[in-house]
């Protein structure tokens, strides 16, 4: 890794002084619920009998990834509206940004899995527990983190061999591929052009594979007779694809665009979305609009009080 830094600066909101106490207690409040909801639902996934099912396999894995990238965020974001050092070490910054990287590739992974299975439990409900036995669920599990780990990995290095010395300060809350490279004073083509490449293969990849998935379950959801079955039908699908418009929406707002032709306020909102947001949402939408979630909590709680 070649720099001429040895730490950066996060300027994060301090560009908005008026709102550093409202911010701080509002991503604190979402960073502690996002906790609390994903240990959750993790929790729930394992102690319950009856949500020890493909679904909720991958759901529990899910909250797992959530955990990690809003950790890997959260706290330093926190940190830097309370303590006048708003610095991170060069290596801090790699290790934040590798460790993001590996998360929220496998989070797209993860929800195109998720969707994979959703297909096969509507489509072909007969061989479900067949096709999706615990073998294979573990194969799609490993297949997902493989591609987050190997995303990361050439990313973080293309990034972090880069020389920095036309500045250090980083206009972003997070160490962010499009904040660094604006940053450096080496040659960037490269590293952009496998940034945006792969980006790319893995969003429209996982994308292309909800989206055929969900098409397919909605022609199958067509042919169900009765009213109450459709529902019932749909209903299993809604918390996933709540999930994933707002997952993927951002997501590719943010890498797949060519240029970008946005200011740095509205990136860093966007960014809030797939960083701390989602991984605060994800555990109420499957909770309140999960009945099985929410069987299994009455089911909990009524042992706890009897």
């Amino acid at each position: 890794m070649n720099q001429n830094v040895t730490e950066f600066i996060l300027l994060g909101f301090m560009d908005h002084p008026e709102l550093q106490v409202p911010l701080f207690m509002l991503f604190l409040i979402i960073y502690l619920t996002s906790l609390v909801g994903n240990i959750g639902i993790i929790i729930l996934t394992k102690i319950d009998a009856q949500l020890h099912t493909p679904m909720y396999f991958f759901l529990r894995n899910l909250s797992i990834v959530d955990i990690g990238y809003s950790t890997a965020i959260g706290p330093k974001l926190l940190a830097t509206f309370v303590t006048e050092g708003k610095s991170i070490s060069f290596t801090g910054c790699a290790v934040q940004f590798y460790f993001f990287a590996l998360f929220i590739t496998t989070e797209g992974c993860l929800l195109a899995v998720m969707a994979y299975d959703r297909f096969i439990a509507i489509c072909n409900p007969l061989l479900y527990f067949v096709i999706m036995s615990k073998k294979f669920c573990t194969i799609l599990l490993v297949g997902a983190y493989t591609c987050g780990f190997a995303s990361s990995s050439v990313q973080t290095i293309l990034i972090f061999r880069l020389s920095f010395c036309n500045s250090n300060i980083i206009n972003h809350f997070f160490c962010d591929v499009p904040s660094m490279l604006k940053l450096s004073c080496s040659d960037i083509h490269v590293t952009h052009t496998v940034h945006f490449i792969l980006s790319t293969i893995i969003a429209l990849t996982t994308f292309l594979i909800v989206l055929i998935s969900y098409i397919a379950i909605v022609f199958a959801i067509l042919k169900i007779h009765s009213a109450q079955g459709k529902f019932k039908a749909f209903s299993t699908c809604a918390s996933h694809l709540t999930t994933v418009t707002i997952f993927f929406g951002t997501i590719m707002f943010m890498y797949i665009r060519p240029g970008s032709n946005f200011s740095v306020d509205q990136d860093k909102i966007v960014s809030m979305f797939y960083t701390l947001v989602i991984s605060f949402l994800n555990p109420l939408i499957y909770s309140l609009r999960n009945k099985d979630v929410k069987d299994a909590v009455n089911r909990i709680a009524g042992r706890v009080i009897h």
